[in-house]
């Protein structure tokens, strides 16, 4: 039903595709997204809630009201998991000067599994991967609970310095812990410049993952050729369509329109446009992730692949975090989740 919180039990990161589930299982070319655990499968539309940990230097009993209040809230919302992100600097990615300052954050599996003890839904992890030494990933994956899945990150560009390459913490994850449901992460602008993220996501699939979660989307375009072009190149490799979970995130102000535009993500002009002229940027930019969100859910249902939303949730500002909570709502009734 449509609005209605799935279990987890229910969530959806597996068990799609007719071609390839029909084949006999050695004739299987990778790892089918229908080896994940029973708590991550069907029904075939997620909703994920994404949200950063408090910052590093935030005094104890702070960080303890700040999770008591995160976990009301997304205790409250109609979704399947929560995303919790792993964050970096970037600088080295743009000689921009940044428009927000960088400040680290607490370590998001023990902001999970100390402060967010309390849920009981799935979580899907990320990690920066070159933050950490290869021991501390391998006692991470070791120690993850069952409820948790992990999105592997790599470094913002081939010039900075790294503890562990993506590359080699991919080999750990098959070392270590192969049965913790993997995912990876999507661009689609750098589809729109290069025409190959749908290789892309290939080539991690049969490394592994499971499913895919993208940047923020402004561009429903770009997202729509990404997802059309991974939907025949999966029919041809005769691999099983992994989830696409498109991520949306709200602007309120000029200042988070430059932010989002230096971390990468294309905004069309005329969106640009009117967010910078419109009374009400926020109110604005939600109407257009809720047509992203219409438009993307016909057009993959019309491919017949699994998707899903991300509802991204990192801003302080109290009006920025009820208007994403609203957002999730209104995107959920968009779902068949049943």
């Amino acid at each position: 039903m449509s609005g209605c919180r799935a279990e987890p039990s229910q969530w959806p990161i597996a068990g799609y595709g007719a071609r390839m589930s029909e084949l006999p299982p050695e004739e299987s070319k990778a790892p089918s997204p229908g080896d994940f655990p029973a708590a991550v499968r069907n029904p075939r539309e997620v909703l994920l809630f994404g949200i950063t940990p408090p910052r590093a230097e935030t005094a104890p009993d702070r960080i303890s009201e700040i999770a008591a209040r995160t976990l009301a809230r997304v205790e409250a919302l109609p979704v399947d998991a929560l995303v919790l992100y792993d964050i970096t600097d970037e600088a080295d990615r743009n000689a921009a000067p940044r428009p927000f300052p960088f400040a680290s954050m607490l370590d998001p599996g023990d902001y999970l599994g100390e402060q967010l003890a309390g849920w009981d839904r799935p979580a899907i992890v990320y990690r920066a991967v070159g933050k950490y030494r290869e021991d501390e990933l391998t006692e991470w994956l070791a120690a993850a609970p069952d409820n948790v899945l992990t999105v592997f990150v790599g470094s913002s560009s081939s010039d900075a310095e790294v503890s562990t390459t993506l590359p080699r913490a991919l080999e750990l994850h098959r070392e270590v812990r192969p049965s913790l449901p993997l995912g990876g992460v999507t661009i689609p602008e750098r589809h729109s410049s290069r025409g190959d993220e749908h290789e892309r996501l290939l080539r991690k699939q049969h490394g592994g993952a499971g499913f895919f979660i993208s940047q923020i989307v402004y561009d429903i375009g770009a997202a729509k050729n990404l997802a059309s072009d991974y939907r025949y190149a999966v029919v041809e490799d005769e691999l099983d369509p992994a989830p696409l979970i498109f991520t949306l995130s709200l602007c309120g102000s000029d200042k988070t329109l430059s932010f989002l535009e230096w971390l990468g993500v294309r905004v069309p002009s005329w969106v640009r446009n009117e967010i910078v002229h419109a009374d009400d940027p926020l109110k604005w930019s939600r109407q257009h992730a809720l047509n992203a969100a219409r438009e993307l859910t016909d057009f993959c249902r019309y491919l017949g692949i699994p998707f899903g939303f991300n509802i991204e949730s990192v801003s302080s500002r109290r009006v920025e975090i009820e208007a994403a909570e609203e957002l999730t709502h209104e995107v959920a009734a968009l779902l068949e989740r049943d």
